[in-house]
């Protein structure tokens, strides 16, 4: 399980690209003024090493001489886990701006734990140096932005959800609360699901902004739940559904398979009603990388059982999936034009951007629009990054996900583990199929989707570090 991807070209190319960057880092100044040069390394530390370890002990001492340290030990405040699961659950039905709270008492909290504990350490991952360097460049480019105030509350929002990661892993402390957390995702998709199907149900219609009534005059409805938006959804989804089947393999007890299959098969219905042509096609790859990574005899049922889908689903889902390539298709025409302007603006802010958020691309676009198609952001998520972080940030994302594909394989080729085996899988075919997803859209358009997608990189960041014998929760 797993070797027939860590023996890939793909991997292997992946790995080595990774390694060489890593190579570089270490290399480099800023890797020196991070962490003396070797964040593994016990000589010198690093300066912002050392300033970290000064606030450390700066805020045990306020802490002791206020007497914080006896008001807050044991208190609800100081159980991080407490508030970062409840963000992660809530965080799909949730306002934004209330799990940004949730994010904030998170962070809070942990700086109460660290606070309390002079002995405690941050945890290490390799890619959070990359985690750490993406948010700060795009806070840096909120402040750099062609509209300054149309940009720094969405690129302050936007880093904390980044760093967000980061804190979920320093608050996760045992195996068994790991497992919870991925249960409580795994929830937490089911009730967005059965809410979309509800509105099925209810027969609620949907606006005719989100469906080309001359190619589709017979679809009515796109399902859109609690995201207000049917491609949204496709993409929340997209990131859920892999670790709902992971859970039928998992769950030690039959009643927990049960609930993972039937959370997981709303969900994919769920899906297949929002009718989002992206997804679909995130959805199949994602299936393909989960059962190719179980077991690679399924290459050849998987081929079979795709050539099978066109004669058992409905020909409305049929006729959606296969106009993708229909230029007559509006929604089709509209994002190639909309690919064509952001293309002709990157040639004069490839270097920097315009500025994080939709203000900032707003008010540039227009001047280099093609064919008159109007968008607030580039219909593309590697596009919008680049129009809002520039060169350095794409680069930058790139090379995280680079280091979050190297970790989770090589996690998933030395664990003996069957249930990490398995959860190692879900999180990577999660994320494949939602980053091949972003090719059609901006993934990260929406920010509850978009603190979906980091806290499912923390997961692949703790499942791939061990766990020192701990056993997995029942």
């Amino acid at each position: 399980m797993g070797n027939i991807f860590s023996g890939s070209l793909i991997f292997r190319g992946i790995s080595a690209a990774a390694r060489w960057v890593d190579r570089q880092w270490d290399k480099s100044y800023l890797a020196f003024a991070v962490a003396g040069g070797e964040e593994k390394s016990s000589g010198a530390a690093g300066l912002l090493t050392k300033l970290a370890l000064w606030f450390h002990r700066l805020l045990c001492t306020i802490f002791k001489f206020l007497r914080l340290d006896k008001a807050l030990r044991g208190s609800v405040f100081c159980r991080t886990y407490f508030w970062c699961a409840l963000a992660v659950a809530a965080g799909p039905v949730l306002p934004t701006a209330l799990s940004a709270v949730l994010v904030l008492i998170g962070f809070a909290s942990l700086a109460a734990r660290f606070a309390l504990d002079r002995e405690r350490r941050a945890v290490y991952s390799p890619q959070n140096k990359w985690v750490y360097l993406y948010a700060l460049i795009y806070l840096i480019c909120s402040f750099t932005s062609v509209t300054f105030w149309g940009s720094i509350g969405g690129g302050l929002l936007t880093s904390s959800f980044i760093v967000f990661s980061v804190l979920l892993q320093n608050a996760v402390d045992t195996r068994a609360q790991l497992d919870r957390l991925i249960y409580l995702m795994i929830a937490a998709g089911a009730f967005v699901a059965a809410y979309g199907l509800l509105q099925v149900v209810l027969g609620v219609e949907s606006t005719t902004d989100w469906i080309d009534e001359d190619t589709f005059s017979s679809l009515t409805l796109r399902v859109y739940s609690t995201f207000g938006n049917p491609n949204v959804l496709a993409e929340y989804l997209l990131l859920v559904i892999p670790l709902a089947v992971a859970g039928t393999y998992t769950a030690k007890r039959y009643a927990g398979k049960i609930m993972s299959c039937l959370a997981a098969l709303a969900m994919i219905v769920c899906m297949l009603l929002t009718y989002s042509r992206g997804a679909y096609l995130g959805l199949i790859f994602s299936a393909a990388v989960f059962l190719v990574l179980l077991d690679r005899r399924f290459i050849v049922v998987g081929a079979a059982g795709l050539v099978a889908l066109f004669f058992v689903m409905p020909d409305s889902i049929i006729s959606r999936f296969t106009s993708i390539l229909d230029m007559t298709d509006s929604s089709t025409s509209y994002r190639i034009s909309i690919w064509m302007g952001t293309i002709a603006m990157l040639k004069n802010y490839w270097f920097c951007g315009v500025g994080t958020g939709l203000s900032a691309f707003s008010r540039v676009y227009p001047l280099y629009s093609y064919n008159a198609a109007s968008s607030q952001h580039a219909h593309n998520l590697y596009l919008e990054i680049m129009c809002e972080t520039g060169i350095s940030g794409i680069a930058v994302f790139v090379i995280l996900i680079c280091s979050f594909v190297r970790n989770t394989a090589s996690a998933l080729r030395r664990t003996i583990d069957k249930h990490t085996k398995i959860q190692l899988i879900a999180v990577l075919s999660g994320a494949s199929g939602f980053l091949l997803q972003g090719m059609t859209d901006h993934s990260f358009y929406n920010n509850r989707v978009a603190f979906t997608f980091w806290v499912l990189i923390s997961i692949g960041a703790m499942l791939s570090k061990s766990w020192d014998g701990q056993k997995v929760s029942k």
